[in-house]
């Protein structure tokens, strides 16, 4: 009897130790988490001393200054604070991209205004007479381009070869100004542009460089924006709640335990912070492509944009002078196919009341453009490349200023039960991979669908911007591969939003959802699937048998 007696009490003492973790034997006061609890709520509701934590539902059951009501009024605070983080994370990704897409734009502008002036005033002393008189068909031009590079339905090609149909049209009425021109006979004339080349190379190669430059402007403008609205959208979808439970467990429930001073472990916020923005780091794979891509076009097709547009003028001019050097010769081939003119003879050289000869030399006024040109694609690339892992860096980011740090740390920091090292390995990026996250409860086969909508734009978006890569117009042709397989270059925001079927296809390398071999709800149901169709192969091997 002695022995048993002996041996009970040995059992006893080993077993100590481990209740002696929920609380010391004795409750301590609760007076330190009064005064931290008092700031923001009612200091009433906490109790003089620990109690018994068995009315828990997110804190472990231990000894606890915390009720219920506590409980729940911290983890809304918990939430709401982890909310302001990611507020103040994206306003400065926002305020980035922001002002990377009103310094593009702005330089934009003015060197199209500068390039207008300069044609304005090299024209007017220049050609005199025909500038006068035909302004609108250069301030049409200008005016097109502003609305192509802004976003308009405008189709570049047809721009550019409106504007020289018209300048012909505008040269030969000019230059025949006595005669009794109508419109018939303009119309004629126009029809004539690709057999005569009256304005030699110059429209071919002004649309290649302005095609080229205007495209890739305008999907780089595009590119910034739709980065800027995915931010925007992201930032409205709210955190699970089984996330609001872990970043309470993880951020006051140690001072529910009167333990104010431990800080969490760092693999076990990066695990909480992983499972919480799990969606959201999905994003990564096509934010970064699509921020890759647009430093190409920076780099590669932008680098020249300002003796483009500001050597517009000179491209014109030259043009001009082109046809006005064989105004004889492209009169006369005009009066072969349209017929002779009536009402007075045809001017057969240029009119010294047209042109005042000279050249238009636009390369001389560029001044500090290039310098400034050169700054800017280097600061955007530099700022989209500092933002390019911007969804999968978030949680080291916000773990970064308030788990614990220095000598020994990991062994005293709150791991989420108590004060000791953390032993689960931290997961990876994605939804995916959090399927074995100890902190926060995931279903990785229902990925957040307002996110896999803006994985999709992310990607339509690249796409646009490798075609303006190459000098293509995404936005005026038919692309029978195009990226939503739909058939169609063009995608609105309402019919590309990605049904569930999109969910695998999303990024190059598809997400693949892994079902373990312990999820013991999709082996049951498997399990259940076995017999069924067992039961119905046997019942047809036995039909077939009777017959």
């Amino acid at each position: 009897m002695d022995s048993f007696i002996i041996a009970t009490l040995a059992l006893c003492s080993l077993t100590a130790p481990a209740y002696g973790d929920k609380g010391s034997s004795k409750a301590r006061s609760c007076s330190d988490f009064q005064k931290f609890y008092g700031a923001q709520f009612s200091k009433d509701d906490v109790p003089q001393f620990e109690i018994s934590g068995e009315h828990l539902r997110i804190c472990p059951q231990g000894y606890t200054c915390c009720t219920s009501v506590m409980e729940d009024n911290l983890a809304l605070q918990s939430l709401k604070e982890m909310d302001g983080l990611l507020r103040d994370s994206r306003r400065s990704l926002l305020n980035s991209l922001n002002g990377q897409q009103k310094a593009f734009d702005g330089f934009v502008h003015e060197l199209l205004n500068r390039s207008v002036s300069n044609l304005k005033d090299t024209f007017t002393s220049t050609w005199r007479s025909l500038y006068s008189e035909n302004s609108q068909v250069f301030s049409d031009l200008y005016k097109d381009l502003m609305g192509y590079y802004g976003g308009n339905s405008v189709n570049l090609e047809e721009v550019l070869s409106d504007f020289w149909t018209k300048l012909l049209e505008r040269i030969f009425y000019q230059t025949n100004k006595q005669s009794s021109i109508g419109e018939d006979y303009l119309e004629c004339v126009s029809k004539q542009m690709e057999t005569l080349r009256p304005f030699g190379d110059a429209p071919h190669k002004m649309a290649i460089q302005v095609t080229r430059t205007f495209v890739a402007a305008r999907s780089f403008l595009q590119g910034l924006s739709s980065a800027a609205d995915v931010v925007r959208v992201v930032g409205q979808v709210k955190l699970s709640q089984e996330c609001a439970k872990a970043i309470m467990r993880m951020t006051y429930c140690p001072r529910c335990r009167s333990m104010s001073s431990a800080k969490p472990c760092s693999n076990y916020c990066s695990n909480v912070m992983k499972g919480c923005l799990a969606n959201q780091a999905d994003l990564n794979p096509e934010w970064t492509h699509l921020g890759d891509t647009m430093v190409e076009v920076a780099e590669r097709r932008l680098n020249d944009m300002d003796s483009v547009i500001l050597s517009l003028p000179n491209h014109i001019s030259e043009a001009m002078f082109t046809i006005m050097e064989n105004i004889g010769t492209i009169n006369s081939k005009l009066f072969q196919a349209c017929g002779n003119l009536r009402g007075g003879e045809a001017s057969s050289t240029g009119d010294g009341e047209i042109v005042n000869r000279g050249s238009v030399t636009v390369e001389d006024r560029l001044g500090d453009t290039s310098d400034k040109m050169e700054k800017l694609i280097s600061d955007v690339s530099t700022r989209l490349r500092d933002m390019r892992s911007y969804w999968v860096s978030l949680p080291k980011t916000l773990c970064s200023d308030r788990v614990a740090k220095g000598t020994g740390a990991e062994d005293k920091c709150w791991n989420g039960m108590s004060r000791a090292r953390y032993l689960p390995e931290v997961m990876g990026d994605g939804l995916a991979n959090q399927i074995n996250n100890p902190e926060v409860e995931l279903d990785i086969t229902k990925p957040d669908m307002t996110i896999r909508q803006q994985i999709m734009e992310l990607k339509i978006r690249t796409h646009h911007l490798k075609n303006a890569l190459i000098g293509r117009d995404t936005d005026f042709q038919d692309t029978s591969d195009d990226v939503s397989g739909s058939g169609s270059g063009l995608c609105t925001d309402e019919t590309c939003l990605p049904g569930p079927h999109l969910d695998t296809s999303i990024t190059d390398r598809p997400i693949q959802y892994a079902y373990p071999p312990e999820n013991d709800k999709a082996r049951s149901s498997a399990q259940q699937a076995l017999p069924s169709n067992t039961v119905y192969l046997l019942s047809l091997l036995l039909l077939l048998l009777r017959r």
